[in-house]
């Protein structure tokens, strides 16, 4: 097997000048003695409208995890607009950044899971502003004002007193989405946010999310199932199997007319 390259680690400019939102740097993550990601080297764009596809277990999920740090790589590096998340090259070693830059370096990134996740002894309302409060200091008083606004977004003005277990499982993942706006992301994760849900709900949460890409210039990173969402959404499309890019593409391209073979045999499964 050939060595992998040597990460450079400094935030590289593209051809317009501008820094990448979300840069992967000879990334590696092992489970053990499972590789999950090898090498991965990854560059998302302000404002880009990035979808992760592929089979289960190859390695999607971990990318989104990696960035909000809830899983640490064991190589490489990741920068979020230029900057370090977890570990920079110092001395010609890869060392660990303290915690207080990766807390100030998530304040940055938002993420909607699977399974909402809300807290189920608060009220929606309590749910979205207990981190723009407690996180970014934001007085009471305007984060419940956004808090309205971002329940307006997502259809759901008359429930902000109500508790989780009141809600339907769709209801809830629209509350995840305005809690993950409320924080004012430069970077929104969503990872499989339909999975869990009945199917006749799941259009009313990608018309949400639709809305947001329309309308704001938040950089999205989405891993999905749902390949008509992805092809909508998406202005960048990723392939994965195995923890490395197989093919990448505009959705155009990649649906519609597939390179690798690998590629054409997931979609022909899926769709």
């Amino acid at each position: 097997m050939p060595t992998p390259p040597e990460p450079h680690t400094g935030a590289i400019t593209l051809a317009d000048g501008d820094v990448p939102a979300i840069q992967f740097d000879n990334v590696e993550k092992r489970f053990g003695d499972h590789v999950v990601l090898q090498g991965l080297n990854i560059t998302v764009r302000r404002g880009d409208r990035v979808t992760l596809i592929g089979p289960s277990g190859s390695g999607k999920t971990t990318i989104l995890r990696l960035i909000m740090t809830l899983e640490e790589a064991n190589g490489g590096f990741i920068l979020i607009d230029g900057r370090p998340l977890t570990h920079e090259l110092r001395d010609g070693k890869r060392v660990a950044l303290k915690e207080k830059h990766r807390n100030e370096m998530r304040k940055r990134i938002g993420m909607v899971f699977q399974q909402f996740n809300l807290f189920p002894n608060m009220t929606v309302m309590e749910n979205i502003i207990e981190a723009p409060v407690h996180v970014l200091g934001m007085r009471k008083d305007d984060a419940i004002a956004r808090g309205r606004e971002l329940l307006e977004k997502v259809g759901l003005p008359e429930k902000a007193n109500e508790h989780p277990a009141s809600l339907s499982g769709g209801q809830q993942q629209r509350v995840a989405i305005a809690r993950a706006l409320a924080m004012e992301p430069e970077i929104l994760l969503l990872d499989e946010v339909t999975s869990a849900l009945d199917p006749e709900v799941v259009g009313e949460v990608l018309n949400i999310l639709r809305n947001v890409a329309e309308t704001t210039n938040v950089t999205m990173l989405i891993v999905t199932h749902e390949m008509q969402f992805a092809r909508d959404v998406s202005n960048r499309v990723l392939m994965f199997d195995g923890g490395r890019i197989v093919e990448e593409g505009p959705p155009d391209e990649i649906f519609s007319h597939p390179k690798e073979q690998r590629t054409k045999d997931f979609l022909s499964a899926v769709l």
